[in-house]
């Protein structure tokens, strides 16, 4: 490859994915739009926004590597022109110790492409010279044609914008560090500034001048001089000095951000004490004619804001509103008379950073550490004028509806209340001003709702001697049209009869048009019945205490006949009786006649599927069925209520089923028509709701994606969520969820939502009802992603997603330090955009996420002949449609997480974004949860109690049973307290031959200083402890493995297997090989013999940390027994619970009765004696090679490459390794692999610098054959970076690292394995933690994708052609 070819090359910085830290509005003429733009600043860049349609309109790279702080702008003369169809802006834009001046041009009709008929342009005019300080703040003093630059060192710059030179520097007198400046005024006699001083005191200064003008040689003398004087300049023959006017006093924390009102007569700081503060500033008026100092001048605040939980970042002020934003991750607005009138949070992570506020059209705008722009419109009186004046609507809360109704018996009851006292029971809306009322005396009330002033109540029915206790209700418009009805509502009462009754609304007043009624239960024992809307009002159902529906047929005659009329007594038919085996109240219910199947969830969280055969719902039959649960689901919402239940969408073979509960739990899964199993496949958990009562789907004509809410409580307040935008978008206090209530949404539910709630005997109603085509508000401009530091990414790469990839679309799975991971997707056409983030979902209590690992390719695993007599009930043909990739996760808590890939069917068909066309195809792969594995709770002290015993008797060192008891009372808290926690994983899959199960192995390195080999059976979710790598001196802080297959490093290339290698990095400096194929081959072996799936249950679920921190312990199918007991992996009894997240077995012949759960398919084998102990003992490997002192201080990171073509040898499979350290190096490991006969002389097995054997002892099972591992080279560079090496990736051909000092270096690797560095870039992610790239072929040219992470995270491509990698 020719030198200079490679020279060509360079990386290119993409967009920054991360906090954003500058907002501005840019007000736009009104016939462009009603909307100002909003400018945001996030890394390097600038966005632009169109509010009104939520697009981004253009993206904008303003600095290198250096973080956007503010940006300011300076209005045009004249923007209120009604035939203006452009706009231009002089913007600047600071950050750190720079700022630049761009000219902002607005068009309208040129940039139809993004979503928007506005077009942008961005051109720079001038860039200022870097200063010795940070700057602050910059403020267009527009008289004078001066940008005045606020400086951390407590000074201002005057910049020329004609001459573009600075004219003068003036210094404050108070000689100290800054925390914030403010600046205000329009021109040099008017500017003011406030310093936030490291003291906790602000100062308020300006700029005034003295006349007549001294001399040079005494102006000299006075900037030379010592003086405590504020320094002075001279800026047209004019000198400036600072004048300080009060100084602040009442924060006890530091002053981290400061806003002047319009009119500069109040300011508002905010501090790290949690409070915020507005003082009033009244020097206007006051003429400067001399340089009397007025130091001592001390103010307090006119107002103190107390709420926030934790320090305040930003604020802003009005005439009418304050606004502040904190590390609470709330957004709160004030009145000037310091009441709090609205409070949003959702926001995730470390906190809002900035907030805006636009009079003129009542926008707030925040934005924070978690990426998110998020755009409300609140209410202001100030500017509802300048709103009509536009044509915006006013705010919703205007237009809400309050109404207050009570039942006639209610009103005149004044007596205490007992069983027999009249009060109301249920409430249900059908419509928007419709609703029914059932109180406890039998009365069944309609209430018309037309404006407060007017609600007409009608009395439908009384229930003789009987107290209503459920109702539900049937809106025919959802179902039968021929009926001539609007609403069949059916009732149950403490007698257990049930009352259907028809309603007419089409008259003066509603009337019931007929009424019948059945014994269905005995007396008290109805507690709830249940109309199926997929079913019609034929059929419904009722349930009891005791688990049991009944299902009834009501004759298409009662239902039309007429109360005044007719005189027959009609029943209900009793077609079937559902038995539930958990014995638990039903309270929801779904069906479908297509799929057969009735599903439902009880009281105690659990989920049963019953079959429902056509012929049981067509022929009349006279007997009565009972039918037993098909399959069930324990726990799906741990031990809390399941509050609804629905078949959400129906495919070929499958079905997808979604349930909400009282645990704040969404959870879905998959029903298979084929296996008629119900399978978990995710879970969506919303922490702002404790209850969730249902989820709704609503798409409006102005839309291109399905909005979805999740309806419920927190503990006092009814909360609707938009959880595609993750908004809290209705809030109303109604004292909780335990209390009659009902719900009815629109189109668009946050212009059209009613919610009724009784307290104190009276049913309040709120209602906003208005026609809306759209959503305007509120909307999310930027999407949202981590909230905290990232530690872990993984690009998402498989053979068959390379179609997905084409054109360089990417998806890169993220893991963060609050526990979440996220799927992430990259375009880069044009210039490169982020263009979707999924949240996969959170390890178990919100554990960090230290290390991800994705597993691209399925190996095959060939069993041998001599096992070819064992049988495999559950081998079948090898399809490749049953792959399962998977994702890893480990971090703190020491908790394990696979997370398995959704097939491109599956995931279009669950896409929020299906209805958008442009999107179906990218939106195509995602992550569910598959299982989780936690440290079991008791195992590592009784191992630890196991170790103490032994050796204790072995060195008689505890003479007395007191030493004993204090020894192991230490043990216990020793254990009971550590806070060991996951550093680095990798893993790899095995597929055996004809065989169904799929075995992933997993290495994992804790930060005990234990390094384990697990395995996890797919599909059934089972988890073994299969080795430990011993000795371990230090934590081992990156791991890497190689499949080698045997046939290509043997020279006979006979088909003999694979290898299995780990290499690991040290906090020691060193790097270790780990051989793992005897084990790993072993394992699967007599897997495959004993079969563990046969007889142990999975998990199913994963914890949630809410309710019953996840439900339930997992048991076993069936009994066994006792000599069939397994151990765990320290050799204790402990049953099969051992397959669950807990890692330990349970004994299956001590189960309770209700603790069973046996499946029709599902047959108990006995388990060979020979092999019933494998699983208790861990395998011990030992290294097989230590390379040490590679590095002087930890191994931060590692990556293997297999290089196709190596002059050193030609024989063998040659790889790479790569690895870089705290001690700021990289270095470079080449070695080889080779096959070679077990007759030749082994030599030395210690570890040399140039060769190590990987011996494989006595055993005969490879053909006589061993491996021998040769060091080809090392090569270092000892000052890679210029702090810690934090991320490595290679090719063999080039190399990409990043470190601390903020940069991402470019490595070419010569045909020697030497490392020379080819280019480097500046990246705006602070504190990098982890890189990984990805190479694309393209057109017959190959390129790179380099992903960096660690505050943020940032894309940059590298560009190369493949003919000149060979």
């Amino acid at each position: 490859m020719a030198g200079g070819e490679r020279s060509s090359w360079r990386l290119r910085i993409g967009p920054y994915f991360g906090e954003v830290s500058a907002l501005s509005f840019v007000p736009l003429p009104r016939p462009m739009s009603p909307f100002p733009l909003l400018l945001a600043g996030t890394g390097s860049e600038l966005l632009v926004y169109d509010v009104r349609s939520a697009n981004l309109v253009e993206t904008f790279q303003v600095f290198e590597g250096v973080r956007v702080h503010g940006i300011s702008l300076q209005s045009p003369d004249n923007n209120d022109d009604p035939f203006c169809s452009a706009a231009f802006f002089i913007i600047a834009i600071y950050g750190e110790r720079r700022v630049k001046l761009f000219r902002l041009c607005i068009r309208l009709g040129l940039n139809d492409g993004a979503g928007s008929n506005l077009g942008v342009r961005l051109e720079l005019i001038q860039r200022l010279p870097g200063f010795d300080h940070w700057v602050l703040d910059v403020c267009f003093l527009k008289e004078d044609n001066v940008l005045a630059v606020g400086l951390s060192d407590n000074s201002v710059a005057l910049w020329n914008l004609t001459s573009s030179i600075v004219v003068t520097r003036v210094k404050s007198s108070e000689r100290c560090l800054l925390y914030s400046m403010r600046l205000w005024g329009n021109s040099i006699r008017l500017l003011i500034m406030a310093s936030g001083t490291i003291f906790n005191e602000i100062i308020i200064w300006k700029l005034i001048h003295e006349r007549p003008h001294p001399s040079s040689n005494q102006l000299k003398e006075h900037i030379g001089s010592n003086s405590s004087s504020a320094m002075d300049a001279h800026i047209d023959s004019v000198n400036y000095v600072a004048y300080h006017l009060n100084k602040l006093i009442g924060h006890e924390g530091s002053i981290f951000r400061m806003s002047w009102s319009s009119d500069g007569t109040r300011l508002m700081s905010v501090s790290d004490d949690r409070s915020a503060r507005i003082w009033l500033i009244d020097c206007q008026k006051q003429e400067f004619d001399n340089l009397v100092q007025t130091l001592g001048n001390y103010v307090s605040s006119d107002l103190t804001l107390f709420g926030h939980n934790a320090r305040i970042w930003d604020c802003y002020i009005s005439h009418s509103v304050a606004i502040t934003a904190g590390e609470d991750c709330s957004c709160r607005v004030w009145a000037t008379s310091g009441d709090q009138l609205l409070m949003l949070k959702e926001h995730i992570g470390r906190g809002i950073w900035r907030c805006l506020y636009d009079p003129d059209s009542s926008l707030l705008v925040s934005a924070g550490f978690d990426s998110a722009v998020k755009v409300h419109q609140i209410t202001s009186s100030s500017s509802k004028e300048a709103r009509e004046q536009y044509g915006i609507s006013d705010n919703l809360m205007d237009q809400r509806e309050n109404f207050q109704i009570c039942i006639p018996k209610l009103a005149n009851q004044l007596s205490l209340m007992d069983s027999k006292s009249e009060y109301v029971r249920c409430i249900q809306f059908t419509q928007e001003n419709s609703l029914y009322i059932a109180s406890n005396n039998g009365y069944l009330y309609h209430v018309e709702l037309s404006n407060p002033g007017r609600i007409t109540r009608t009395e439908l029915i009384q229930l003789r001697e009987s107290q209503i206790i459920c109702m539900d209700i049937l809106p025919m418009k959802t179902s039968e049209s021929s009926l001539n009805l609007d609403d069949i509502v059916a009732i149950g009462d403490g007698n257990g009869k049930v009352t259907v009754v028809g309603v007419n609304n089409r008259g003066v007043t509603p009337s019931a048009s007929f009424s019948f009624n059945w014994s269905a239960e005995k007396e008290r024992q109805l507690l709830g019945v249940h109309w199926c809307r997929s079913l019609g009002s034929s059929y419904l159902f009722t349930s009891d205490p005791r688990g049991i529906l009944r299902m009834w047929k009501i004759e298409k005659a009662a239902l039309e006949s007429d109360i005044h009329v007719t005189s027959i007594d009609y029943n209900a038919l009793l077609l079937a009786v559902f038995t539930s085996s958990f014995r638990h109240r039903i309270m929801c219910i779904d069906a479908s006649r297509k799929e057969e199947v009735l599903i439902c969830g009880d009281k105690r969280g659990n989920i049963i599927l019953f079959p429902l055969v056509d012929e049981l719902m067509v022929e009349k039959r006279t007997e009565i069925i009972v039918i037993s649960p098909g399959d069930q689901f324990k726990g799906a919402h741990g031990i809390s209520s399941v509050t609804s239940i629905c078949i959400v969408s129906s495919q070929l073979n499958d079905a997808d089923i979604q349930t909400t509960g009282a645990d704040g739990c969404i959870c879905y899964f998959q029903y298979s028509k084929i296996l008629r199993k119900i399978e978990f496949i995710g879970m969506n958990q919303v922490k702002d709701l404790s209850m969730i009562q249902s989820v709704f789907s609503s798409a409006t004509s102005g839309d291109t994606k399905f909005n979805k809410y999740a309806i419920g409580f927190t503990s006092v307040d009814f909360i609707m969520w938009d959880m595609t935008n993750e908004t809290k978008t209705i809030k109303i206090p109604c004292g909780g969820w335990r209390r009659p209530f009902s719900f009815h949404f629109g189109d668009v539910p946050e212009h059209q939502n009613c919610f009724a709630y009784v307290k104190d005997h009276i049913v309040h109603v709120h209602r906003v009802w208005v026609v809306a085509k759209e959503k305007l508000f509120p909307k999310v401009l930027h999407m949202q992603y981590h909230g905290r530091e990232i530690h872990s990414l993984s690009f998402i790469s498989a053979v068959h997603l390379s179609t997905l990839n084409k054109g360089g679309h990417s998806w890169i799975a993220t893991g963060c330090e609050d526990g979440s991971l996220r799927l992430a997707r990259y375009s880069s056409i044009k210039a490169g955009r982020w263009s979707e983030s999924i949240l996969l979902g959170e390890h178990v209590g919100g554990s960090a996420v230290r290390s991800i690992c994705f597993i691209p390719k399925i190996y095959t695993f060939k069993i041998p002949m001599s096992s070819t007599s064992n049988k495999d009930t559950h081998r079948i043909s090898n399809d490749s449609s049953e792959d399962q990739l998977l994702l890893i996760s480990v971090g703190s808590k020491q908790v394990l997480t696979s997370w398995i890939l959704q097939s491109s069917s599956a995931q279009n068909k669950n896409s929020d974004y299906t209805s958008d066309p442009s999107k179906t195809e990218l939106s195509s792969i995602s992550f569910r949860w598959f299982s989780t594995q936690l440290p079991s709770k008791f195992a590592s002290r009784q191992k630890g109690l196991e170790k103490l015993f032994k050796t204790s008797e072995e060195s008689n060192h505890l003479t007395t049973e007191c030493d004993q008891i204090s020894t192991l009372n230490s043990t216990f808290v020793d254990q009971m307290d550590n806070d060991w926690r996951y550093l680095a994983v990798t893993a790899f899959l095995l597929k055996p031959v004809d065989s169904r199960t799929t075995i992933c192995f997993i290495v994992v390195a804790c930060s005990d200083a234990t390094l384990m080999l697990k395995a996890l059976l797919l599909p059934y979710r089972l988890w073994f402890d299969v080795a430990l790598l011993v000795p371990v001196k230090s934590p081992v802080l990156s791991l890497q493995h190689i499949v080698v297959p045997w046939d290509s490093c043997s020279k006979d290339a006979a088909p003999i297997g694979n290898a299995y290698l780990l290499i690991s990095g040290s906090t020691d400096g060193s790097i270790t090989f780990w051989d793992l194929t005897e084990v790993v081959e072993s394992f699967v072996q007599t897997v495959l013999d004993v079969q563990p799936q046969m007889f142990i249950d999975c998990q199913r679920r994963p914890k949630t940390g809410r309710g019953s921190q996840g439900g339930r312990r997992w048991k076993s199918l069936s009994n066994a027994s006792p000599g069939n007991t397994f151990s765990n992996s320290n050799g204790i009894k402990q049953g099969a619970d051992m397959v669950c997240s807990e890692n330990e077995f349970a004994n299956l012949s001590t189960m309770d009765s209700d603790q069973i759960h046996t499946p029709s398919s599902t047959q108990l084998i006995d388990v060979p004696k020979g092999p019933s102990n494998i699983f208790s003992n861990l395998c011990e490997i030992h290294p097989s090679c230590v390379l040490s002192s590679l590095h002087q201080s930890g191994v931060n990171c590692l990556n293997v490459a297999e290089i196709k073509k190596c002059q050193y040898s030609k024989s063998e499979i040659t790889y790479c390794v790569l690895s870089g350290g705290d001690d700021q190096s990289l270095h470079l490991l080449v070695f080889g692999l080779q096959v070679e006969p077990t007759n030749q002389d082994a030599g030395d097995n210690q570890c040399t610098a140039r060769q190590n054997y990987i011996d494989d002892g006595d055993h005969n099972r490879r053909d006589g054959k061993r491996y021998k591992l040769n060091v080809l080279s090392q090569n270092s560079i000892l000052s890679a970076h210029n702090s810690a090496v934090k991320g490595v990736w290679t090719d063999g051909t080039w190399a990409f690292t990043t470190g601390l000092d903020q940069r991402i270096r470019c490595w070419q690797i010569d045909p020697l394995f030497r490392l020379s560095e080819h280019s480097n870039v500046i990246i705006s992610v602070p504190e990098p933690e982890t890189l990984d790239a990805i190479i694309h072929d393209s057109g017959g040219n190959s390129w790179y994708q380099i992903a960096v992470a660690g505050r943020g995270m940032q894309m940059v491509e590298f560009k190369s052609i493949a003919g000149d990698d060979e």
